[in-house]
């Protein structure tokens, strides 16, 4: 299994990024997981301008044949279990990387909106874009301890 998660802007938070890397050693027991930063646009923009560049941005680091998944407030709700079956279902039937994209201030472009194959809710609230990889990076593991039966999640 093979996965990507790109996201807008470094993070700085110490405990964060501690965090974060844990995790991302975890994950390798059952993965490859590349964390990919893309920088935020400087300069005066509009939001509309920001997103775009942000978006040409992350359109570079997908590949074709990648299963892209946008991580955003408005995507569907899904349970720990349900993830994970989503996940299984994904590799049961097609090889290539899944790629999740955690977005900007100002949410995503059209043109990746378009690109996507789906797009998930990690909650109804918004988080900023490092407390968002935290939550999604253990979400991942957890998912994938469901899928290989490790005793980590607990109904």
């Amino acid at each position: 299994m093979k996965f990507a998660i790109i996201h807008i802007g470094k993070t700085s938070d110490k405990g964060l990024r501690s965090f974060i890397e844990e995790f991302r050693k975890r994950l390798s027991r059952f993965a490859k997981l590349e964390i990919i930063v893309v920088n935020s646009p400087k300069g005066k923009l509009n939001a509309e301008e920001v997103k775009q560049k942000e978006a040409d941005h992350v359109c570079k680091h997908l590949n074709s044949s990648d299963l892209v998944v946008l991580l955003d407030e408005g995507g569907a709700s899904l349970t720990s279990r349900r993830f994970a079956k989503m996940i299984s279902e994904h590799f049961l039937h097609r090889s290539q990387r899944m790629t999740f994209v955690i977005g900007g201030a100002y949410g995503f472009a059209d043109i990746l909106q378009k690109r996507s194959n789906e797009s998930i809710s990690l909650s109804r609230m918004t988080f900023n874009h490092e407390l968002a990889l935290a939550v999604f990076v253990e979400q991942l593991y957890r998912a994938l301890t469901i899928i290989n039966k490790h005793p980590y999640h607990n109904d």
